[in-house]
Order: structure tokens, then C-alpha cells, then sequence
């Protein structure tokens, strides 16, 4: 099968794909890709449903990878029992999944005395959501633990317990463990409507299927998809773009630590931080915007950053900048998540699932299976979870090039080795675009962003990614 430009198709359903299922989740980010995975643990005969052509192709592809303890969360809020549900079962899973943790903790900075008067009411509020790994720190104090940090620091919090993910590994792992119980991906299959009869009769641009109950997880489009189900939208998706620059790898020793800024009512605020992959990123910035698609980057906003991340640690201002990207939060009229079930029409929406998206995924999960509890349909759960364990592409563990017989080394910059490549298309999801195949193996995001490796990379996956991967080409 071709699509209109010649290309092939390559996620073409099997005859067998309409069901009937037990759940059907819209959207395979990393809420859905998680909320697959607790069903499917939970008995359900899953399908997952994505217009893309791989997971993550939407808001989750872009996000600053920390995992959060919830202590600036809303005091009493979902988001805080779901950021810290999440956050736990990530910890208590991770090993078993193969999934890393850089143990970085984080400094909250304060470098003017307005913002030094604030620090004990972050504190404060941070111990009444039950987290007490925090200590209110002197400048010099601060810096003794992050020695680039600027002289111009007056003082800072430290939290412990903040930590940095791989933030695509971990949803590929929750969805392959659903894929291993039997659940499906649809990808390039985009939800057109749905009508309620008895059953969902959902319609796909890939054909027709049936399913006892519904997950929105669509992202930024929840809105939408839940109008597009007949059921009465409650909020109003405000796309809110965030621009990061990331830094070459010689940037990581000045930043060993997570470095947040004393938040404001409107924004978090720019972020200094180390990643799983050995680089630091520095944003996001806090843009409205209407487009849903398309994520723009701007000289002007790119410069701010890195002048910013300067003046926080002044050794940044001598290293090059690796890449840089947007993304957009599914931000909403309102700070709060927006979850919201329908038992008498079995659905469920998780919206408005904004920066706290990567910590609470597993927490959402687990909370949606109590809600479609109320719903009353029947599910045996399997005897035993199947054994799922990712590679590893964390800076901080050994990666597969430190081992024999992996072929060649074809992205040099990142140092992934065809055996990774290879393996990756071997798997339960393969990568179905070239930005899945980067988010799966690193391959092209390094100094040079496949400059030297795209030609091997395109000569090796020729026939498997729609659309195929020309010479030169970057993801945008």
C-alpha cells in the first residue's frame, strides 16, 4: 500500500483490528502509552489509537525529562497524588524495565533578595505535600553542591529527591509491556468520530472499530477528540509552546544538578539542567499560541536562553550548542489537570496534562483504572506481568558500544551502534518515522545532528520508515 506521495504505508492494519476491545486509548503519548499498560495489566484487551506515525509524536517528544517529587505542586491537588503515585511506581518498575535514573537532585535559586523572601514558603509548602528531603541553603552553601553556579546567588533550596529520566524510553517501555499482553497500536490512524451504542463505534482514518469504553489521552488535541466523541468538552486547550537549547556534552560537569528558579504566577521559569544523555538543556520559554502542530524556534528567544543559562552558570557561555527545539504543553484555561469521567457512556478524559506529564503518566494510569472501575465491566488478569527490559541509552550506565561484537559504531557522535539500530526494528514497536528511530537509539542528535550518519542511517533503514529517511534531513 502507497500513500498520496508514492511512499509506503508500513502500519497497515491486520483484517482483525476492529475489535471488539475492552478499552480503547486515543492518543500514544506518554499518558496513553501508560495508561496502556495498566489496563493491559489489569486484564483489558487494549488498543491503542494514534494518528502519528509513531508514539510520542506530539507534546510528550519534547520536555525537560525531570521527575518531579510534587513539591510546588497545588497544595491538595490531583496533580500532586498523581505526580507522586507516578513518580513512586517509576521508582519501584524501573529496574525491572531497564529504564535509568540520574540521580541529580535539584537547587530552587534565588539570586535577588525579593526572591531569597520567597524560599521559605516554598519550602513550607513543599514539606505540607510531603516531601521533607528539602534544606533552605546560603549561596555559598548552594554552590558548595553546584560549584559553576554564579557568585550572584543569594540562596537556594535544595530538593533531593528531583531526578532526571530518559523521558522516551519510559513510555516505550509502558507500551511495549501492554503490546507483550496482547494490547495493539494503530498508528496513522486518526480518530474522525465516535458514537456511544451500548458499545464505542469509533471511526479512524484506518477503518472502523468497536471498544466497551474510551481513554482521551490525545494531549493537545483532548479537546477536540472529545468533541469528536459527542461528548460535551469542559475546557479549552491554549497550546503553550516552550523553546530549550541544548548544549554540548562538555556543558554536563558544570551542571551536575538541576537548577530551577523561583517560580512566578505565570511560569515555572527557565530551567538549567543535565540530561540522561550526558548534554544540559536550558529552557523552556512560555509562549501562547494557537497552532497545535507546529512548534516554531526563534533566534531571538534562543539567544535569551543561552544568555540566561550564562548568567546562572557563567562557564556555559564557551560551549556550543548541540541542538535546539520546541515543544507544546497542553496547557488549558485552567492549572489543574482536567480528568474527567463519564460512566454512563464509559469514558474517560485525561487533559490539560501539561509539564508534570512525565512524572504523573503512571499516576494517571492507575487513576483511570479506578474511574473505569465504576464502570462495571469484567477483566482477568494475567497470572504474571512479561518481562520487559529497554537498552540502555543513558549517559551514566553502559551503553551498547562499550560492548563486543555490535558491529559498527554508525552515529559517532552519539556513539550508537548498528546493533542498536537493528535491534530497534526487531522490537515489538518499531520506529515508525526517522524521529522515532532518534527518540529510540539517539542516532542523528548529537555535534553534528546526522550531518556524517544520515547517508549509512538512510541506507539502513530503507523500506522501513514512512516516510524514508533522505540524506540531510532533520526533525523539526
Amino acid at each position: 500500500m502507497f500513500d498520496w506521495k508514492g511512499a509506503p504505508v508500513l502500519h497497515t492494519p491486520s483484517p482483525d483490528f476492529a475489535g471488539p476491545y475492552d478499552l480503547a486509548v486515543i492518543g500514544a503519548g506518554v499518558v496513553g502509552c501508560a495508561v496502556a499498560r495498566r489496563f493491559a495489566l489489569a486484564g483489558a484487551r487494549v488498543v491503542v489509537i494514534e494518528k502519528g506515525a509513531d508514539i510520542l509524536s506530539g507534546a510528550s517528544k519534547a520536555n525537560s525529562a525531570i521527575l518531579h517529587t510534587g513539591f510546588d505542586a497545588p497544595p491538595g491537588s490531583l496533580e500532586l497524588e498523581l505526580v507522586q503515585a507516578g513518580r513512586a511506581e517509576y521508582l519501584a518498575i524501573r529496574d525491572s524495565l531497564g529504564l535509568p535514573l540520574v540521580e541529580t537532585g535539584a537547587l530552587v535559586c534565588a539570586w535577588n533578595a525579593l526572591e531569597a523572601d520567597k524560599l521559605d514558603a516554598i519550602a513550607a509548602q513543599g514539606r505540607a505535600n510531603g516531601v521533607n528531603e528539602l534544606r533552605l541553603l546560603s549561596g555559598t552553601e548552594a554552590r558548595a553542591t553546584c560549584p559553576g553556579l554564579s557568585e550572584r546567588l543569594v540562596a537556594a533550596i535544595e530538593v533531593a529527591g528531583e531526578h532526571v529520566i530518559d523521558p522516551w524510553s519510559a513510555p516505550l517501555a509502558y507500551l511495549t509491556q501492554a503490546v507483550a499482553l496482547g494490547a495493539r497500536l494503530l498508528r496513522d490512524a486518526e480518530l474522525i468520530g465516535g458514537r456511544f451504542e451500548d458499545d464505542w463505534i469509533l471511526e479512524t482514518s484506518a477503518g472502523t472499530l468497536r471498544a466497551a469504553a474510551v481513554v482521551n489521552a490525545a494531549g493537545l488535541y483532548g479537546d477536540l477528540v472529545d468533541a469528536r466523541l459527542g461528548l460535551k468538552p469542559e475546557f479549552e486547550i491554549r497550546p503553550r509552546k516552550g523553546q530549550f537549547v541544548v548544549l554540548d556534552k562538555a556543558a554536563f560537569a558544570h551542571v551536575p544538578r538541576i537548577v530551577l528558579p523561583v517560580p512566578t504566577e505565570i511560569t515555572k521559569g527557565v530551567v538549567v539542567c543535565p540530561t540522561a544523555f550526558g548534554n544540559v538543556l536550558i529552557g523552556p520559554t512560555a509562549e501562547e499560541q494557537e497552532d497545535r502542530t507546529r512548534a516554531t524556534v526563534e533566534t531571538g528567544a534562543l539567544e535569551a536562553l543561552l544568555a540566561r543559562g550564562a548568567e546562572i552558570v557563567p562557564a556555559l557561555a564557551g560551549i556550543p550548542v548541540t541542538a535546539v527545539y520546541a515543544g507544546l504543553r497542553p496547557a488549558t484555561e485552567s492549572k489543574a489537570y482536567r480528568v474527567i469521567a463519564r460512566p454512563e457512556r464509559r469514558a474517560i478524559t485525561l487533559g490539560g496534562i501539561r509539564s508534570t506529564g512525565l512524572s504523573a503518566a503512571l499516576g494517571l494510569a492507575s487513576h483511570a483504572l479506578k474511574l473505569h472501575e465504576d464502570f462495571g465491566l469484567p477483566a482477568t488478569v494475567p497470572a504474571e506481568p512479561p518481562a520487559v527490559c529497554l537498552p540502555n541509552l543513558a549517559q551514566t550506565r553502559e551503553r551498547d558500544w562499550q560492548r563486543p561484537d555490535h558491529g559498527e559504531i554508525v552515529c559517532h557522535c552519539e556513539l550508537v551502534t548498528r546493533r542498536e539500530i537493528e535491534a530497534t526494528f526487531d522490537s515489538a514497536i518499531p520506529p515508525g518515522d526517522f524521529g522515532g528511530l532518534r527518540r529510540r537509539t539517539r542516532a542523528g542528535m548529537g555535534r553534528c545532528q546526522g550531518f556524517y550518519c544520515n547517508a549509512r542511517l538512510a541506507e539502513m533503514t530503507q523500506g522501513r520508515l514512512a516516510p524514508p529517511l533522505a540524506v540531510g534531513e532533520r526533525e523539526e
